[in-house]
């Protein structure tokens, strides 16, 4: 039975991610640990404490969100009770991708961290160098949005940034173009349009410099390229195959639309079986049910989930530790 890793991006953060997992296990408190050492400032005490609004800003969420998830991975790998289940294959939303490449050994921990904390540190300078915002839109397909985005744009940047699942797009763009299309999505009869409370327009070309300088960031790290474990590339659904292409697929993400419903698609189609959202929050696990109703998905994000995942059997039997939706 083939398996995924999944891990989120940023906007899942939220204060007190982490704490309990650290507290029951020490092994995982001591990610936080290490990664506070790399970073030089208490990313543990943000997680556990906040306050929420430096947690939500991009330099602290990107990195927040890749310990709580390489913490939460730590445990699935030394845990016994959990130690069958392994990935044949690792995908990661954006930011989750990072986490991704780690877990398939094409980076160190230290390596990934002081890329996602340069990541962060450029993509808030670009954003703050610009006006550009983000905007979810429920309820209407890929042709639809192009429509709203060519009605809204009036001669600016505005585009499709993140493919999520059917019916779940955000677009990207300049922030008065954003303000347009929340309405445009509206008449042409959208469930919900909702501006997202992000630093910039992300995934767009608004990104260059932030992309600019993680190229050079990303060339000074010694990557290597996965080799037992598949990872997946955001922007292509395509499997890395080698140290530069890991270079120029982190780059293009930047600047480049996000296709996770295809990224998807490419596992179910794949056969993929058992598929494991390991960090904080439960966003894959729903995009997943919008994507393939009938997949099966654990979502593994807090202390009660990896209880429930220790406490029940893995191999043929692993789907009774899902949490159903």
């Amino acid at each position: 039975m083939k398996t995924a890793f999944l891990f989120p991006g940023q906007g899942a953060q939220t204060v007190g991610m982490g704490a309990d997992i650290a507290d029951a296990f020490p092994a995982c408190g001591a990610v936080f640990d290490r990664a506070n050492d790399i970073l030089g400032y208490d990313l543990k005490r943000l997680c556990f404490e906040g306050p929420e609004s430096q947690l939500d800003s991009t330099t602290v969420s990107q990195p927040a969100i890749f310990v709580t998830s390489a913490a939460i991975l730590s445990l699935l790998r030394g845990d016994r009770a959990v130690a069958d289940i392994a990935p044949d294959v690792t995908a990661g939303l954006s930011l989750g991708e990072y986490t991704a490449l780690y877990a398939a050994g094409a980076m160190t921990f230290e390596q990934a961290l002081v890329l996602v904390q340069k990541r962060g540190q450029a993509m808030q300078a670009a954003a703050e160098a610009t006006r550009g915002g983000m905007v979810s839109i429920i309820g209407l397909d890929a042709d639809a949005v192009q429509a709203v985005c060519d009605e809204a744009a009036e001669g600016q940047l505005l585009k499709p940034a993140n493919f999520n699942c059917p019916g779940q797009i955000v677009i990207s763009g300049r922030l008065e173009a954003c303000d347009r299309a929340v309405e445009a999505a509206q008449r042409r009869g959208a469930v919900k349009a909702v501006k997202l409370k992000v630093a910039g327009a992300f995934h767009t070309e608004m990104m260059s410099p932030a992309a600019d300088a993680l190229a050079e960031a990303l060339a000074a790290s010694a990557i290597k390229a996965p080799e037992k474990i598949r990872a997946m590339a955001n922007v292509d659904a395509a499997y890395y195959t080698d140290a530069g292409h890991v270079r120029r697929g982190l780059v293009r993400q930047l600047v480049e639309p996000i296709l996770w419903q295809k990224c998807m698609e490419r596992l179910l189609d794949e056969d993929v079986e058992a598929y494991y959202e390991i960090g904080p929050g439960r966003v894959l696990t729903g995009l997943m049910k919008r994507i393939n109703r009938k997949a099966k998905v654990v979502n593994v994000s807090d202390l009660s989930s990896i209880r429930q995942l220790r406490s029940q059997p893995v191999g043929n039997e692993w789907a009774g530790a899902l949490k159903r939706d």
